[in-house]
């Protein structure tokens, strides 16, 4: 399997800048919010989205300001939903840290991703693209209506897969998608190639929920960086549970769960009934299909280095074990 430093080596030396002006978003004359900037962007998260932005900005008219600026606004932007998310699902633990929403409280984690959202439109707006400003404010729209969506059906057993996929495009898909489409459309590009970027970061997103989804049954909570089987414990079904759900419908754990027995116990029989199955290896199939269909037009656009890395993350994205 590539490692992802590997497969970024045609955009590192952009990504090392983006990191640069991450640290450069947290100098506030205010000392509190300085920290608490400083502590939520300074993070050992894969960077996958603002690697799709600068990948999506090298095959055409190449605009190094405009795309790293673009390309912190939106790991800014993707920032500040997992921030609000903490705070949403009381969460105490993400990437083997302690959650804003654990240290500082619901309140400061809440007014601190407003800030940030703020952060990432104003920086969008730098780019002066029209395409790119509204896109953002799309994406926003969306990803808060997946959330909102994701609240409202917690604990409902009455759900089906075109809701899951939905849900999943809403939360995770669409961020995909702004990243590349901006990344790409400040490059110039004519409009087949955008559509093709935004197709392939569709389906890319699709199928890398997807695998989180299974990983939370899976993995181990050092590698996860958040306790195992945490969609349970919130009341959101997921690929694997559905799958489970449709298995076994008169005896089910995850039935008993959201009814309200035994959360213990039944957060740790989904996941041995998971894992003891044939599900996982449906659900990687799943993911395995989507990243074939992400690459399915790439070979459209011009072939640089750029072009490859986008065919390894497609493959990266399904051997993944974080």
């Amino acid at each position: 399997m590539l490692e992802l430093s590997t497969i970024c080596q045609p955009i590192q030396e952009d990504l090392d800048s983006v990191e640069k002006r991450l640290r450069t978003v947290t100098k506030v004359d205010f000392s509190l919010l300085s920290e608490l900037l400083d502590f939520s962007l300074r993070s050992t998260g894969k960077r996958i989205r603002p690697i799709l932005t600068l990948l999506s900005g090298k095959f055409y008219d190449y605009d190094p300001e405009h795309l790293l600026t673009m390309a912190t606004a939106v790991e800014i932007l993707h920032t500040a939903t997992l921030v609000h998310d903490d705070a949403i699902d009381n969460a105490l633990v993400r990437r083997n840290r302690p959650t804003v929403y654990k240290l500082w409280g619901a309140e400061k984690a809440v007014l601190l991703g407003d800030y940030m959202f703020a952060e990432a439109g104003a920086m969008t707006a730098t780019t002066q693209n029209l395409r790119v400003i509204k896109l953002f404010a799309a994406t926003l729209k969306t990803i808060s209506s997946g959330e909102l969506n994701q609240s409202f059906s917690a604990f409902n057993l009455e759900q089906n897969h075109q809701q899951y996929y939905q849900r999943i495009a809403q939360k995770t898909a669409s961020l995909f998608c702004m990243a590349t489409e901006s990344g790409v459309a400040l490059s110039k590009a004519p409009e087949e190639s955008i559509q093709i970027l935004i197709d392939y970061a569709y389906n890319l997103g699709v199928a890398f929920q997807i695998v989180d989804d299974v990983l939370d049954f899976i993995s181990t909570e050092e590698a996860l960086g958040k306790p195992v089987g945490s969609d349970l414990v919130q009341g959101t079904l997921t690929l694997p549970s559905i799958l489970l759900m449709e298995r076994y419908p008169a005896d089910n754990p995850v039935k008993r769960l959201f009814q309200g027995e035994d959360k213990g116990g039944n957060v740790k029989k989904a996941i041995e009934m998971v894992s003891n199955s044939s599900i996982i290896q449906e659900c990687y199939e799943v993911a395995s299909d989507y990243c074939a269909r992400a690459c399915r037009k790439l070979d459209l656009i011009p072939d640089t280095p750029s072009r490859q890395s986008l065919f390894q993350i497609a493959d990266y994205i399904t051997q993944r074990k974080k």
